[in-house]
């Protein structure tokens, strides 16, 4: 196997460990009738990032069958890897702060939701894109 489709797995293997332990604050509020706002940020935060791992499982399994430069896969690699773990940091803050990170111009940790935010959907932009180029390229 690829050293590019290892380091998919072991950060995978991270981010799934993450987002199952995400799962205890997610039953918790739900226990303590926490506002919906915080029920569907952990919600978020441990859905999301399981099925983030999954997707990264995935692509390292298909990895090796795609017919392009090693320069290509690690770009793959490379924002699939950054883009989840932004994610890992912003969806937790997002429910522990009650601020979703939508807008810029937050404050403290508000500005870091965002950014977490920004730079998992860029990155999960360049990731998807590369991807498609990669797949395209192997026909």
């Amino acid at each position: 196997m690829e050293t590019s489709s290892r380091h998919l797995i072991f950060h995978g293997a991270v981010v799934l460990l993450a987002a199952l332990l995400y799962g205890a604050p997610y039953a918790k509020a739900i226990k303590s009738v926490a506002t919906a706002q915080v029920v569907n940020s952990w919600r978020v935060a441990h859905q999301s990032l399981c099925l983030g791992a999954v997707l990264m499982f995935s692509v390292a399994a298909i990895l090796p069958f795609l017919s392009v430069s090693a320069a290509l896969k690690w770009l793959i690699v490379v924002a699939l890897v950054t883009s989840s773990y932004a994610f890992t940091i912003a969806t937790p803050l997002a429910a522990i702060t009650q601020d979703r990170g939508l807008a810029s111009g937050g404050q403290g940790w508000a500005r870091l939701v965002y950014w977490g935010n920004i730079t998992g959907a860029w990155t999960s932009l360049v990731a998807a894109g590369a991807l498609v180029v990669a797949a395209g390229m192997s026909l």
